[in-house]
């Protein structure tokens, strides 16, 4: 199973909007320029997080967008499950049932591989669901000090190296 690129741009955009100063909303063209992603297909994806509320749109000349929860609320089956829908690994074509045709055993052997992929979709749904957002920035900055820094104005390793007292 391998999740499409628009999952790795979502997280992306969460991360980000995570990291943004929350009084500041942060404009689609200013994510897309620093992801250097089209703009068109970033706000295909930012439209899939609006709708499963993890960010929130403003309108407005001083608009963009913010995220609609907290980082220790959203899980990261919320922003998988936004871009890809709900996990299932098999796609069940019924293609035993075709193959072993009135045999016995391909019910049997249907209902098999229906139970261990649900198992399988069930261990992916425990994990992803058991991980926030915040769990991943605190163990990426090893710090449960999360930066915070207005994008539209500022990169993450200015902020960071003005916290180490290092210049430009």
């Amino acid at each position: 199973m391998q999740l499409t690129k628009g999952v790795e741009q979502a997280i992306c955009i969460i991360v980000i909007l995570s990291t943004q100063d929350k009084n500041v909303p942060l404009s689609s063209n200013e994510i897309s320029r620093r992801l250097e992603v089209s703009p068109s297909y970033l706000k295909k994806i930012i439209r899939k997080l609006v709708v499963k509320q993890l960010i929130t749109s403003v309108p407005g000349n001083n608009g963009g967008l913010t995220l609609a929860k907290s980082v220790d609320k959203i899980k990261n089956l919320e922003i998988i499950e936004a871009m890809e829908g709900p996990i299932s690994m098999f796609p069940d074509t019924g293609l035993i049932e075709k193959a072993f045709k009135d045999g016995e055993y391909a019910e049997k052997g249907m209902d098999v591989l229906r139970r261990m992929f649900s198992r399988a979709d069930q261990l992916l749904i425990e994990f992803f669901s058991s991980q926030t957002v915040e769990d991943l920035l605190k163990e990426s900055f090893a710090t449960t000090d999360i930066p915070t820094l207005n994008w539209n104005t500022a990169s993450l390793s200015d902020v960071l190296r003005e916290k180490k007292g290092e210049k430009k």
